[in-house]
């Protein structure tokens, strides 16, 4: 069995707004803050990661899909940005021997599931990896979340793939706590600041079995639906959840105008070494 000390833990981060590392200058508000945030990840992890498994809320498929590719190429996937932010590279390695890892977990837990060789990175991938782990180094390998947005499933996913932390993969669920670009501003500052405490009350100091039946629930939360119309940025919480369940969770950023929105945004750590 593993020591527990070497066990990876797992991250839900916000990350950022399109290719912000490239271009905080010419974006509202202060970055650094979201900045120093992740680039403390690795210091946390203490160690160098065999891999990093991402699941972005910018790739979504029919069942969970693992990127295969062993060089995966850019995928741009924004727009209005200055033009040189679509020659951007982060030119990670992928790992497909880990991707084949991911599917035998999830085939063992009787998971339907399927490998995409040719997807690329992301902006919910290059664009925190690169603050993260900017020499491009470790292996990245992206497992996409499912059409639907099922929490329960979601979980189940994380519970899944499990093992890995074990294996020196550190899992990262990639999105945003406040995700309403419609309300992306001062109308956005109350049901951001009510789902960030909520969201802090239930990760942190709620009991494992409490954490996971208030997320099945997270519609009901204060500003739950507001904060999230589409929950696609909020589904990769689950999936690092279920996978660190047993584990108690750390706030590891905290804003109180992210992106210069006036939102509350919030990132977290599960099973942290003491």
């Amino acid at each position: 069995m593993t020591d527990p000390a070497e066990r990876l833990p797992t991250y839900f981060i916000s990350h950022g707004g399109g290719p912000w590392p490239w271009i905080k200058d010419l974006m509202p508000g202060d970055w650094t803050p979201l900045e120093s945030s992740l680039q403390a990840i690795p210091s946390q992890v203490g160690v160098t990661p065999r891999a990093v498994l991402v699941v972005s809320g910018h790739w979504e498929r029919p069942r969970p899909t693992v990127q295969g590719h062993p060089r995966p190429p850019m995928y741009y996937d924004y727009g209005g940005f200055p033009e040189f932010t679509y020659r951007i590279q982060y030119p990670a390695p992928g790992s497909p021997e880990v991707a084949a890892r991911v599917t035998e977990l999830l085939d063992a837990a009787g998971i339907a599931n399927d490998t995409d060789p040719e997807r690329g990175f992301d902006h919910g991938v290059f664009a925190p990896l690169y603050v993260m782990y900017p020499d491009a180094k470790v292996p990245v390998l992206q497992l996409s979340i499912v059409e639907g947005y099922d929490p329960a499933a979601h979980l189940a996913v994380g519970r899944a793939i499990a093992p890995l932390r074990d294996e020196g993969v550190l899992i990262v669920g990639s999105g945003l706590s406040y995700h309403n670009l419609r309300e992306f501003g001062p109308t956005g500052a109350a049901p951001s600041a009510a789902f960030d405490g909520w969201l802090r009350e239930t990760l942190v100091e709620s009991d494992p079995a409490e954490r996971v039946r208030r997320l099945l629930d997270w519609e009901a939360a204060p500003g739950g639906r507001r904060s999230h119309p589409a929950e696609d940025h909020l589904i990769p919480l689950m999936v690092a959840v279920g996978a660190a369940e047993a584990d108690p969770a750390t706030q590891v950023h905290h804003e109180e105008d992210a992106m210069g929105g006036g939102i509350h945004a919030s990132s977290y750590a599960f099973g942290l070494a003491a």
